[in-house]
């Protein structure tokens, strides 16, 4: 197991990875310079550098998180979900193919061990509304508003 630390413009991420593969993504209030940075995590690092900046709208580096098969079915329709866009989690359980599923999927999603390079911060409410995030909603609003899924909300009322 490898692991380095980036300040990215919602905080700072831990990633960690395996030999080829980024294995997780956490939100973290530590930070650590890493004098030697494993190939595979750099290129996590410029990607999600291109991706804050607004240059990088997929992700190509490896990943292999872990969990059940339900949850990587659903961690597979996520990564499915186009840059600057959103689902409902209703939504999210129809194309799971299975709608009573929805508290169940949910779960899935609030599980997902790669946030940002799998985007489960795409999916909200079926009212519209920001729900959970393991960031936070508001690292899940700034997400979604630098994708243009959302309008940018004012400051003033």
């Amino acid at each position: 197991m490898f692991e380095a630390y980036y300040k990215s413009p919602i905080g700072n991420l831990r990633i960690i990875s395996n030999e080829r593969d980024i294995i997780k993504i956490e939100f973290t209030a530590d930070f650590f310079k890493m004098k030697i940075i494993p190939v595979q995590i750099q290129e996590c690092i410029n990607q999600l550098d291109e991706y804050f900046k607004g240059e990088r709208k997929e992700f190509s580096v490896g990943i292999n998180p872990a969990g059940t098969e339900f949850q990587g079915k659903v961690w597979n329709l996520l990564i499915k979900i186009p840059y600057g866009k959103t689902i409902s989690y209703l939504e999210l359980s129809k194309q799971f193919g299975n709608e009573k599923a929805i508290r169940a999927i949910a779960s899935a999603n609030g599980k997902n061990p790669i946030p940002i390079i799998i985007p489960c911060h795409r999916v909200i409410g079926n009212d519209g509304s920001l729900t959970g995030y393991a960031g936070g909603l508001l690292k899940k609003q700034w997400l979604l508003e630098h994708e243009g899924a959302i309008k940018q909300k004012s400051m003033f009322w």
